[in-house]
């Protein structure tokens, strides 16, 4: 039976009984349970965790955001905590629906927060909906279609004649052409991967109007065959200008088939999975918001790699990649990192939340990239503990560490009067 079970990151999923369920606290079939801990052996061999077993029974999420189907019907939908209360489930789809949209440079057709707070189906719905509008608008615009050379044996004469391969037909064939022509076909790459995540979305979306419209389109793209190659036919998608009307659904393809942030879930099982890193989120989600707050002549730049830690027998080591970086004409230089963690200014006795090495990157930071003379700042998204820019941090009389929040519902930076960032 199909099952949907709503939470939040760092949620705890039992296949025992639970007293009350809510955001934080769900119960799921042994299946489903078994699969997230198969799902978390794949994470394991790369590097990365999805969850912490707790005993035999129950496993806690960690800070991934988005959904999970499993083979036995179950959908996970995981959302981001930004406060302590254990509700609010709407609220946090639909900050989740912005940060998407913002972070990856999506173009929605639903707009307004009244559109976004009554749509309650999983995070998949809402892509796989926008995925379909898109399709649905450009199949109604015209599909770009290419010429394919065919070369083929018929008993009449049409296109070019091979004359090579004619001259080697046997006696007993001579009255058969061996011919080669031009054929104008919608067999594309750009179409072949549409027709791929359509067929994707036909199989794993559950809401009766998607489903409806998933199938009307599969019909009508029926001619075109589905990617073998999906990796291979993204990097021959065209950008030009002949391909302007695909731009909007190109991302919306990406997200579906797992080439863009959402992770793809390796398996046996092939239903619509995607899980987005909440910190590389945030981090986008920052880096799309922040221009619209600094001066017109700013640069912000993404990752910086340049520099390293140190140099050892002629080589460099450990590689230095701030998030962020704010140039400005009149020489100011700003070192940025965006960070997924919920803050307390009222608990100095623990460091209001913050982490040790977390300075410890900045001050790397600051020393090679700066050397020693800037202005570095820390950004986490702001809640209800953390509304104000903590006091500055000095690392020395030239290099300081600001700590400023990150409003999510207002989309801008808290407290950027507090630094000298270039601002509009």
């Amino acid at each position: 039976m199909n099952k949907t079970v709503t939470v939040r990151e760092y949620a705890q999923l039992t296949i025992g009984a639970t007293p009350s369920e809510s955001l934080d606290v769900a119960h799921v079939t042994a299946s489903a349970f078994d699969h997230l801990c198969k799902l978390n052996a794949s994470f394991k061999k790369s590097g990365a965790a999805l969850l912490q077993l707790d005993g035999r029974q129950s496993l806690k999420l960690d800070n991934y955001v988005g959904v999970i189907q499993t083979p036995c019907g179950t959908t996970l939908e995981i959302l981001p905590k930004t406060t302590d209360e254990a509700d609010g489930a709407p609220a946090s789809r639909a900050l989740l629906q912005k940060m998407i949209q913002a972070a990856l440079k999506l173009k929605t057709r639903i707009v307004g927060k009244a559109a976004l707070d009554l749509f309650d189906a999983p995070i998949s719905e809402w892509v796989m909906g926008q995925f379909l509008e898109a399709l649905e608008h450009l199949i109604k615009c015209g599909l770009r279609f290419e010429y394919q050379r065919i070369e083929e044996e018929q008993p009449y004469l049409r296109g070019q004649l091979n004359t090579l391969a004619q001259l080697r037909q046997p006696p007993s064939r001579r009255h058969h052409f061996q011919i080669r022509h031009d054929v104008y076909l919608p067999d594309r790459p750009e179409n072949r991967l549409l027709k791929t995540a359509l067929l994707k979305v036909c199989a794993a979306t559950r809401l009766p109007s998607h489903w409806l419209l998933a199938h009307e389109l599969r019909s009508r793209l029926s001619e075109i065959p589905q990617s073998d190659q999906t990796e291979h036919d993204f990097r021959q998608w065209r950008n030009d200008r002949l391909m302007a009307q695909y731009r909007d659904i190109k991302p919306w393809c990406e997200i579906i088939l797992s080439q863009q942030m959402p992770l793809a879930l390796s398996g046996d099982w092939q239903g619509l999975s995607m899980l987005f890193p909440m910190e590389k989120l945030f981090e986008k989600y920052v880096e799309a918001l922040l221009p619209t707050q600094l001066a017109s002549d700013a640069q912000l730049l993404p990752q910086r790699s340049s520099k390293f830690l140190c140099l050892h027998k002629s080589r460099d080591l450990f590689q230095l990649k701030p998030d962020l970086m704010v140039k400005h004409p009149a020489g100011y230089i700003g070192l940025l990192d965006a960070k997924w963690k919920r803050l307390d200014s009222n608990n100095i006795d623990k460091n209001y939340g913050l982490s040790q090495s977390d300075f410890y990157q900045m001050f790397a930071y600051g020393t090679r990239y700066l050397e020693s003379k800037g202005e570095l700042v820390l950004i986490y998204p702001m809640t209800s503990r953390f509304k104000e820019p903590l006091s500055p941090f000095i690392f020395s009389d030239l290099l300081k560490l600001h700590v400023l929040p990150f409003d999510l519902d207002k989309q801008k930076l808290i407290g950027i009067e507090t630094t000298q960032l270039p601002r509009r």
